[in-house]
């Protein structure tokens, strides 16, 4: 049998753990308690597998000065070994 996971819990955890992280003091409004769901159907970013960050992420890259932007989407491509990748806008500095 599958376990149920309090997404509202989890997630308000999830965040107030990003906002600590950061540094930031906000106050979350929880519109609803204790709504669940299925794990079969997404997972809580802590629970993801990296398989799936793989697959459908985004990474967020500080390019330091001296390789080209196209050699660190070679380098992506090698490290996580997929086919595509390729960058949004410029990695150049400045």
């Amino acid at each position: 049998m599958t376990e149920e996971v309090d997404v509202t819990k989890a997630g308000l955890e999830f965040i107030r753990s990003i906002d600590e992280f950061c540094g930031y003091g906000r106050r979350w409004l929880v519109k609803r308690e204790g709504e669940s769901t299925d794990p079969r159907y997404g997972w809580l970013p802590p629970a993801r597998p990296i398989e799936k960050y793989i697959e459908y992420g985004v990474i967020n890259l500080d390019k330091p000065p001296g390789p080209t932007s196209h050699e660190v989407v070679a380098w992506i491509k090698q490290m996580f070994n997929v086919p595509r990748a390729g960058h949004g806008g410029t990695l150049e500095p400045h």
